[in-house]
């Protein structure tokens, strides 16, 4: 998009100070992301263009947004700094629409920093603080969310999906996987029965992040303590445990999602001890005993629905996740299976480590 378009979807958000420029920020996988930096002592925003295509309604989304960051200013010591501040547009809406696109803006932090992986153990222990104290501040929260994503993570609408899509075999390659259409059945019945417990409200439902990658945490600058959870387009209503498996798959993988060379891919098992001390400094006290039971699997079941998602993709012909070459969902799928198993392998390490740092 050139210059001139930006400036002009610029100017429609309330922004402070006359806008100097409008600058890339990132390759987003989802959303166009831009830097507005206004002239003098102004502060500079972030502007956003919303993929309606993953998010098919831009405005409940902003406000599941608004109403997390309001209540989350009302607890923390800089609201300005502990929490995104949504700039509205200049007609008092939370988004500016243009043509077919969706607009949103926020303050930019000034002073903060964010981190691509977790390479350490300090930083994998910060970010899972960070995910739990983002819990923590919403643990109180009533208000009902929208679901802007139908079915996030819930396994029973996957697999209506995942039928559906064999069934169908759009690009003619069901007949070439087998083997991985049988990793996907023979653990059917052990993930419908853990979502069971989500619905049946064994497992409790609570306000959840859910793309809690470490880069979705900033970071102070100077003291590199955990300032807040950003991007916040994915919050809805859901178990806890789901943030938790989805920093754990994130985190703790030794190769890339994508890795061809299945030999780098294991989970590493301090780094899984790292961010579970972290994420449970915030949350061992509000976590009930059925949470606490089953946040070792949840890692187990979000890579597992990952495998899922990208083998359900190439079934269908690569329409949802962007691919660099023809074999692109298929070696995802192989990775994440790898790193899956390195997790069943190791699972009752996991819950050991679980239970001690939950014990009273």
């Amino acid at each position: 998009m050139n210059n001139e378009k930006l400036l002009q979807i610029a100017s429609l958000f309330a922004f402070e100070g006359e806008i100097e420029s409008v600058t890339p920020l990132g390759e987003g996988f989802i959303n166009d992301t831009y830097v507005v930096t206004t002239v003098g002592n102004s502060p500079n925003y972030i502007l956003q263009r919303k993929n309606h295509n993953i998010f098919p309604d831009v405005p409940k989304m902003m406000d599941n947004i608004a109403a997390v960051t309001a209540h989350i200013k009302g607890k923390v010591a800089d609201p300005l700094r502990h929490t995104l501040t949504i700039t509205p547009a200049r007609d008092g809406k939370l988004y500016a629409q243009v043509d077919d696109n969706f607009w949103a803006a926020c303050l930019f932090i000034a002073g903060s920093k964010s981190y691509e992986r977790a390479d350490t153990l300090e930083l994998a222990y910060q970010g899972g603080k960070g995910i739990g104290l983002f819990q923590s501040q919403l643990s109180d929260f009533t208000t009902p969310l929208h679901e802007t994503i139908k079915g996030f993570h819930n396994i029973r609408y996957r697999f209506e999906q995942w039928d559906a899509s064999v069934a169908a075999d759009a690009a003619g390659r069901v007949a070439e996987l087998a083997e991985e259409i049988s990793w996907i059945a023979s653990r059917r019945e052990k993930m419908l029965a853990f979502w069971a417990l989500v619905e049946d409200g064994t497992i409790p439902t609570r306000v959840t992040h859910n793309d809690t990658k470490l880069s979705n945490i900033l970071f102070d600058a100077e003291s590199d303590q955990v300032l807040c959870a950003i991007d916040l387009d994915t919050v809805m209503s859901s178990t806890s445990l789901n943030d938790f498996g989805d920093a754990i798959r994130s985190y703790t993988n030794t190769g890339a999602e994508d890795d061809r060379d299945l030999d780098r891919v294991s989970m590493n098992i301090d780094i899984f001890r790292a961010y579970a001390e972290g994420y449970l400094s915030e949350r061992k006290s509000s976590l009930t005993d059925s949470e606490k039971e089953w946040l070792a699997f949840s890692a187990l079941y979000i890579t597992y629905e990952q495998v899922l998602r990208f083998l359900m993709d190439y079934i269908d012909g690569d329409k949802y996740y962007k691919t660099i070459s023809a074999d692109h969902n298929l070696v995802r799928t192989h990775a994440q299976y790898r790193l899956l198993q390195s997790m069943e392998s190791q699972y009752i390490q996991m819950q050991e480590i679980i239970r001690e740092l939950t014990a009273e």
